[in-house]
């Protein structure tokens, strides 16, 4: 601690009253100069092998001619290569942790390719714009403690830093209440064209149609299934993809419902029918819940607002009196 004082007052001697603050930035900005070239610097990772080994059979192969050059060169994209050396800076490295991240932003409504580089670098750019919001204010205040003048300083960096993330998972959770709320009226609307003779392909882009006026979330998940299968792909991994987007437990069960239904071959349009109902009584039990957790949350308030006035006017007169006595008695 004695050390501590002693720096802090050589670098109030050398520097003024902003010194230690002067110090702590300088000593910031030279760790991120140091640490930028460490993070552009590229990962020898299987991956860069393989394009390392793929780079060298196309170099072998014969070169092509001048106007395929020419036709190569025209349609690279001049800020990829920008783009490819701050990858590195802007998202995991940990295909785990990148796997989450890009889950955590399509639950959130975020499909973009480059969501994940968007939302590092919203965290990065926030956090050093609140850091420097903080510097400010510490310049502008001027008398401050050393400690009141780091915490105005870290404090708005680290907030800037989790603004993304509150409001990513903010979003998250508004679209899952959507989906949830929705998604029974989906299924009901389902199972009519089922049973009106339509295919569960047909059905689906006509839900999404119906719907999307009151729930574009779910509208936007049936929408993207209707495609990947107009596409080709393999209806089982649509409908788990379709699932861990929306990550919420009633698509997933709505999922395997449809995939054992095509597995062992029985009647769509009555295992629609048999979880659409399910659907409905699980909508009509969280009705129920928030109607049975209403009079805990009115007690509190209730207490809150009626309790001190009801004490104030029973104890108050009695509490008076006493006052006036005792206060009678020392007088005398």
């Amino acid at each position: 601690m004695k050390i501590l004082n002693q720096i802090n007052q050589m670098l109030v001697e050398q520097l003024g009253e902003m010194g230690p603050l002067i110090a702590v930035g300088g000593l910031g900005a030279v760790l991120v100069v140091v640490a930028i070239p460490a993070f552009l610097r590229p990962n020898n990772d299987p991956l860069s092998r393989l394009k390392e080994s793929t780079k060298a059979h196309r170099d072998a192969a014969p070169a092509p001619g001048k106007a395929d050059q020419k036709a190569l060169r025209s349609k690279r994209n001049p800020n990829s290569e920008k783009l490819d050396r701050f990858s590195g800076f802007l998202e995991p490295q940990n295909a785990e942790e990148y796997s989450a991240n890009r889950l955590k932003l399509l639950q959130a409504g975020y499909s973009s390719r480059s969501a994940v580089q968007t939302y590092h670098f919203m965290q990065f750019a926030l956090g050093i714009g609140f850091l420097i919001l903080g510097v400010l204010y510490a310049i502008i205040t001027g008398d401050m403690t050393t400690k009141k003048m780091v915490l105005s300083v870290l404090v708005p960096g680290g907030a800037g830093y989790m603004l993304p993330r509150y409001w990513v998972n903010s979003r998250r959770k508004k679209r899952q209440e959507e989906i949830v709320s929705g998604f029974p009226d989906a299924l009901d609307l389902m199972l009519v064209c089922v049973e009106a003779g339509q295919s569960l392909d047909q059905a689906i882009i006509r839900v999404a149609k119906e719907i999307r006026a009151g729930f574009p979330a779910l509208a936007d998940e049936l929408e993207i299934v209707s495609y990947e299968v107009k596409a080709g792909k393999d209806k089982v991994s649509v409908l788990k993809d379709m699932g861990e987007r929306c990550g919420v437990a009633d698509v997933s069960s709505f999922v395997t419902v449809l995939i054992q239904s095509a597995a062992f071959g029985t009647s769509i349009a009555e295992a629609l029918r048999v979880y659409a109902e399910e659907m409905r009584d699980k909508r009509v039990m969280r009705a129920e819940e928030k109607a049975n957790v209403l009079p805990t949350k009115l007690t509190l308030g209730t207490m809150m607002f009626t309790v001190p006035p009801l004490m104030i006017i029973l104890i108050g007169p009695s509490i008076y009196e006493i006052v006036q006595t005792l206060g009678g008695g020392v007088g005398k």
